[in-house]
């Protein structure tokens, strides 16, 4: 009996030190991932003296969220300061609390789409319709999607049908459907916000947008993450003179963010004035970025759109950095480092037309996406992004601060389709199932299509030359040879054949 007592404490004792050596090893890696986050994400400091962040660090930051989401890894920084400070508990379940906060704001914003959409599908599945693949072309087009990324589904429907397969399965069509769209949204472009390179010069992002888009609330958002995570000093630029009452909502909101705004005065009236003179202080002050709220009308409004163009003009003027032969300034072109419009996901595909024209006479280098919380129209995104060739960069799921996220495919295709447990999906690794079926959908129809290639291209045999004579020659360089010849060996069947019709006739005679 003792000795059952003895082995038993020292199975403890075994069992408590590897305990202990796994809690030292994840203490050490935290406190790795603590120093560098530390240098990463200094502390901010007032912006008189504030070190600009580097690019790197701040695509960085801008892309936290895809990570967030592929990785489940979230809130590194609040979970080292939680273990250095003895609350462990306490920072898993902010971890836990973040994850479940942004999945539910996907998927709470694009509720209405995924239902709808969800819900034709599986009439479409369950149903007896004689067209299937046009009705599935109808639903799509009615998911907002647009006709080139509809017809690129349906295409890959058919040309992925097993043969005398009538239509899809569930998971077979799923796993098309997520495949293509993710492949719509990749535009071949940076997907995160970019930002200056150089430590002279700050980052100028120009925020454009028709009213009611949600244009100035989208940059009191910016404003809050530019500060918050990325630790920039930030001035805003109320540029949007025509509209009343515009410069009061941005200043609000740059109170809300805790940020800087600089607006007309008596001697700066004008859109261009006032971000000549928010440029000038942005120089002087050494602030870490520039966002500018231009004034919302509709891309028809020849005038507007030739004050914005203005508008760019002077940016690249004042941010110039080399002089031509006559000492003046030489337009940046590299500047502003973004050019982003404001499209309320409400309105689907009827924002496309004015994007259009802005993105043909300004030039747009992202979309953020807005109030895709209230939206049946998610599906918009994609037709948008794909016919325009510009990245979603951003996107807003709720009216608090917080609630502006990067834009990631993976996820948004996910929320739509409702793929995965956090969209009401069947499991975490439904996403991982549905990619690893695509692929091999492909590759066994890439398989039969090399097959019956290589069948068509096999030679077939044909008689030629002297009697007995057998020889092969490709189907390209065989021509019919049809000529009388004498009698005797190597008279073509053609010829033969004639003959005796010849001989039938006269006897018909």
């Amino acid at each position: 009996h003792c000795n059952q007592v003895l082995d038993a404490g020292v199975a403890g004792l075994a069992i408590t030190m590897t305990l202990l050596f796994i809690a030292c090893s994840f203490l050490l890696v935290l406190g790795s991932v603590k120093s560098f986050l530390s240098q990463s994400l200094p502390r901010r400091v007032p912006w008189a003296g504030h070190a600009k962040k580097n690019t790197q660090e701040l695509n960085m930051v801008f892309d936290f969220f895809k990570k967030r989401s592929e990785e489940g890894f979230d809130q590194l920084n609040n979970l080292a300061d939680a273990v250095y400070k003895g609350n462990i508990g306490e920072g898993l379940k902010d971890l836990a609390d973040y994850t479940a906060t942004t999945n539910a704001a996907f998927a709470n914003g694009l509720a209405k789409s995924r239902d709808r959409l969800k819900q034709n599908l599986e009439l479409l599945l369950t149903g007896s319709s004689d067209d299937l693949m046009e009705d599935l072309l109808d639903i799509l087009l009615q998911a907002d999607l647009g006709m080139v990324t509809s017809e690129d589904v349906v295409q890959e429907v058919k040309s992925l049908q097993a043969s005398g397969q009538k239509f899809l399965n569930r998971d077979e069509l799923m796993s098309v459907l997520r495949g293509k769209l993710i492949e719509a949204l990749d535009t071949g472009k940076p997907r995160v916000v970019q930002f200056s390179e150089t430590s002279t010069i700050p980052t100028v992002l120009f925020v454009m947008g028709a009213n009611g888009m949600g244009k100035t609330t989208t940059i009191g958002k910016l404003a809050h993450r530019l500060r918050t995570e990325g630790n920039q000093t930030v001035l805003m630029a109320a540029c949007d003179t025509f509209r009343a009452g515009a410069v009061e909502q941005l200043e609000q909101w740059a109170d809300r963010a805790e940020v800087d705004c600089f607006g007309p005065s008596e001697t700066a009236k004008t859109p261009a004035a006032v971000l000549y003179g928010a440029l000038d202080m942005a120089f002087k002050n050494k602030y870490d970025t520039v966002l500018v709220d231009t004034s919302g009308r509709l891309s028809n409004n020849d005038r507007l759109t030739a004050e914005l163009a203005k508008m760019k003009r002077v940016i690249q003027k004042r941010m110039s950095v080399e002089q031509d032969g006559d000492g003046k300034p030489i337009l940046n072109t590299a500047v502003p480092h973004e050019t982003l419009l404001v499209i309320d996901a409400a309105q689907g595909r009827m924002a496309l037309d004015s994007a259009k024209v802005w993105d043909k006479e300004i030039g747009l280098t992202g979309l953020i996406l807005t109030k895709l919380d209230g939206s049946a129209k998610g599906g918009s995104v994609v037709a948008v992004s794909r016919e325009l060739g510009v990245p979603v960069k951003l996107i807003g799921v709720g009216e608090g601060i917080e609630d502006l996220r990067d834009f990631s495919p993976d996820t948004f295709v996910d929320g739509l389709l409702g793929i995965g447990k956090a969209f009401g999906g069947t499991s975490n690794d439904e996403a991982k199932n549905l990619e690893t079926r695509l692929l091999t959908m492909r590759k066994e129809r890439d398989s039969q299509s090399k097959t019956k290639t290589s069948k068509a291209s096999t030679p077939t045999p044909t008689l030629s030359g002297g009697a007995g004579d057998l020889t092969f020659e490709p189907m390209d360089e065989m021509t019919p040879n049809t000529e009388l010849q004498p009698s005797g060996a190597g008279r073509p069947r053609m010829g033969a054949n004639s003959s005796k019709k010849k001989k039938k006739k006269k006897r018909k005679k």
